[in-house]
C-alpha cells in the first residue's frame, strides 16, 4: 500500500499530488489511455502526475496551449480510438472553453472526459483570483459527473461516477472536478511517495450488435427505404442488402457501400419519394431537408433503430417507432416490393452520370469536383467539416468506393473544433488521416496547428476549399434574397463574411507545409502522395456562382430521369 492509500485509508487529508496520482491511475483503470493536457497552475498536481504515469506507460500525454482545441483533440482520441479520452484543464475560464466540445460529445455519444481543476472550498464565493462555480458547469450534458473536495481521494469518487454508467464506456462526457490546496508542486514527501501503480482497466465492451445474418423472416413486401444517419455504421449498409431495400446513407454513417447505395439521393426524393411507403432510419440524420421532410410525412410510417441508449433521444419526442432488435426492425420494413430497388438504382445511376457529365463540362473547379476527388482518393481515415463540405460528398460520393472510416462533427454540426478533433482522430491509432473543409472552418480552429516542441505530430492532411467566406448560406434561402438589389450587400456581409486571409502564410506561421492547386488534375495528383506528417492542400474556388451550379445540377438530375 502506497503512502496516498494508507493516510486515505486513516482518513488523513491527501497532499495535491497525492490526489492527482490517485485521480489518474482510476482513469486508467476506466480504459483511459490518451490525456489532453492544457497548461495552467491549479492543475499542476495533474500535470506531475501525468508525467509519472506516462514514464510508467500508463497514459500518452498530449499537451495544446488553447483548451478549446485541447477538448476538441481529446474528442478525437476518443472517435478515433474508440475508447474514453480525457482532457485536463485549470480552474476558471479554461473550463468553460471546453463547452463546445463537452456539447458535442454529448449529443454525439462520444466518451470524453473532464478534469478540470479547481480552487478548494475555502476560496469560494471570496473573489478569489480564477475561482467560480465549476461543479455543474456543464448543465445536464455530462453522462456523469463528480466534485471531489481538497484532500480526498478521488479514485472513489471516479469510480462511482463510472459505476452510474452501468461500467460501461460512457455514451457521453463525464466531468470529474478536482479541488486542489497548495502547495501545487512536490514536496520532499511527495518525491518518495511511490506513483500508483498497476495496468489498464479495461471497461466491459459494449454488447455486440446483432448481425441481420441469423435474423427472423422478413414481413411481406413493401416500398421501404433505409436511411442511415452520422454513426450509423454497417449494419446498416447489411441490413439494407439481406432486405433489398434502397439505402439512403450519409456519408459519415459509415454505410455508404455496397450495391443498395444510392446516389444524390436528396434530388431523388423530389421523383421517388411520394411512392415510400416505409421508412427504417439508423444513426442520426442530420444534413438534408428532404431527408428531413421525409421523416415528417405523416402518411409514411417509420421506426428507429436504438440498440442501446443514446443521448440525442428523449423517449417520446420523436414520431418513429423506436426498435431496439433487429429481427423486429426486419419485421417491420419487409422485403423490398418487386422492381422497388431497381427503380431506385437506376435512378442513381442516371443522377450520378448527369452529376459527373455536368462537372466535366464545368470550366471552374468548385466543391463538387473537390469532394469526389477527396472521396474517391482517401484511403484511410477521412474527416469532413460542417457546413459545405460534408453536403457535397453526400451529393457525389458513389458507393463503390468508400474510406477506412468518416467522421465528423455532427452531434451539434459545429465548425468549431474540426482541425483538432482529426487532429487527435489521426493521433489516436497513428492512421493517415485525410481532413475536408472550408476556409471559415478552418480560421476557426486555426489554433489546433499549433504543436509544442516534442509532441507528437499526426500524419494529418487538410485539404481547405476556400471561397473566401460562408458558400452554405448561398445554397440556402439566404442566397435567394441575396439575389436581389435591396439584400445583396447585407448577404454577403452577414451571411457570405469575405475574408482576404492567406491561408498559406498562416499555415507557414504554424510550421505546416502548404500548397495552392488550380486544376482538378493537380488536386488529384496531390491526393494521391502519401499523408505524412501535417500539411494543407488550399483549393480556390468562386462563391459566386455556387447557387447557380446546383441550380444546374438539379436540372441536369431531373432531365437525366425524364
Amino acid at each position: 500500500m502506497s503512502s496516498s492509500q494508507l493516510s486515505a485509508a486513516k482518513g488523513v487529508s491527501l497532499s495535491s499530488l497525492q490526489a492527482a496520482r490517485s485521480a489518474i491511475a482510476a482513469l486508467a483503470r476506466t480504459g483511459v489511455r490518451d490525456v489532453v493536457l492544457a497548461p495552467g497552475s491549479r492543475s499542476a498536481p495533474l500535470a506531475y502526475a501525468l508525467a509519472e504515469a506516462q514514464s510508467q506507460g500508463l497514459v500518452h500525454v498530449h499537451v495544446r496551449i488553447d483548451e478549446r482545441v485541447a477538448g476538441f483533440t481529446a474528442l478525437g482520441l476518443a472517435r478515433g480510438g474508440a475508447r474514453p479520452a480525457a482532457v485536463v484543464t485549470t480552474s476558471g475560464t479554461a473550463v468553460g472553453e471546453l463547452v463546445p466540445a463537452v456539447m458535442e460529445a454529448h449529443h454525439a455519444g462520444v466518451p470524453l472526459v473532464v478534469l478540470s481543476a479547481d480552487r478548494p472550498a475555502e476560496l469560494h464565493g471570496t473573489g478569489a483570483n480564477q475561482t467560480t462555480v465549476q461543479d455543474g458547469i456543464f448543465g445536464r450534458f455530462p453522462a456523469a459527473a463528480a466534485d471531489v473536495e481538497a484532500g480526498m481521494d478521488p479514485s472513489g469518487p471516479i469510480a462511482a461516477a463510472f459505476a452510474k454508467l452501468g461500467g460501461a464506456v460512457p455514451a457521453g462526457p463525464v466531468h470529474i472536478n478536482l479541488q486542489f490546496r497548495d502547495p501545487l508542486v512536490p514536496t520532499e514527501a511527495d518525491a518518495v511517495d511511490a506513483a500508483p501503480q498497476g495496468t489498464f482497466g479495461t471497461l466491459p465492451a459494449a454488447a455486440a450488435e446483432e448481425t441481420p445474418g441469423a435474423l427472423a423472416v422478413l414481413g411481406g413486401t413493401r416500398r421501404t427505404v433505409v436511411i442511415a444517419g452520422d454513426g450509423a455504421g454497417e449494419a446498416a449498409a447489411i441490413f439494407a442488402r439481406r432486405a433489398g431495400l434502397p439505402l439512403l446513407a450519409e456519408p459519415s454513417s459509415n454505410a455508404r457501400f455496397g450495391p443498395n447505395s444510392i446516389t444524390a439521393y436528396r434530388l431523388l426524393l423530389q421523383d421517388l419519394g411520394p411512392e415510400i411507403e416505409r421508412v427504417v432510419v439508423f444513426g442520426r440524420p442530420t444534413l438534408s431537408r428532404p431527408v428531413s421532410a421525409l421523416l415528417a410525412r405523416p402518411d409514411v410510417e417509420k421506426a428507429l433503430y436504438v440498440p442501446r441508449p443514446v443521448n440525442w433521444f428523449t423517449p417520446g419526442k420523436r414520431p418513429e417507432t423506436i426498435v431496439s432488435d433487429l429481427a423486429s426492425l426486419l419485421a417491420f420494413a419487409g422485403r423490398g416490393a418487386p422492381g422497388w430497388l431497381e427503380e431506385w438504382k437506376r435512378a442513381s445511376n442516371a443522377a450520378a452520370d448527369a452529376i459527373q457529365d455536368l462537372l466535366a463540362g464545368e470550366q471552374q473547379l468548385s466543391g463538387l469536383h473537390v469532394a469526389g476527388l477527396v472521396w474517391n482518393n482517401s484511403d484511410a481515415n477521412l474527416v469532413l467539416g460542417s457546413s459545405n463540405t460534408i453536403r457535397d460528398v453526400d451529393l457525389v460520393a458513389a458507393g463503390g468506393w468508400h474510406p477506412l472510416d468518416v467522421y465528423a462533427n455532427r452531434g451539434l454540426a459545429g465548425i468549431d473544433g474540426t482541425i483538432s478533433t482529426a487532429s487527435g482522430i489521426a493521433l489516436a491509432n497513428g492512421i493517415p488521416t485525410r481532413l475536408l473543409l472550408g476556409d471559415l472552418t478552418f480560421l476557426h480552429d486555426a489554433g489546433g496547428l499549433l504543436l509544442g516542441d516534442g509532441e507528437a505530430e499526426p500524419d494529418l492532411q487538410l485539404v481547405v476549399l476556400n471561397d473566401a467566406g460562408g458558400g452554405i448560406f448561398t445554397t440556402l434561402e439566404h442566397g435567394e434574397l441575396g439575389e436581389r438589389e435591396e439584400y445583396r450587400d447585407v448577404v454577403e456581409r452577414f451571411f457570405g463574411t469575405p475574408h482576404r486571409a492567406d491561408l498559406g502564410a498562416l499555415a507557414a506561421g504554424y510550421g505546416v507545409r502548404h500548397q495552392r492547386v488550380g486544376t482538378a488534375g493537380e488536386l488529384e495528383g496531390a491526393l494521391r502522395e502519401p499523408v505524412r506528417g501535417r500539411s494543407v492542400i488550399e483549393v480556390r474556388v468562386e462563391r459566386s456562382g455556387l447557387r447557380a451550379l446546383h441550380r444546374r445540377v438539379q436540372e441536369a438530375v431531373r432531365n437525366a430521369l425524364g
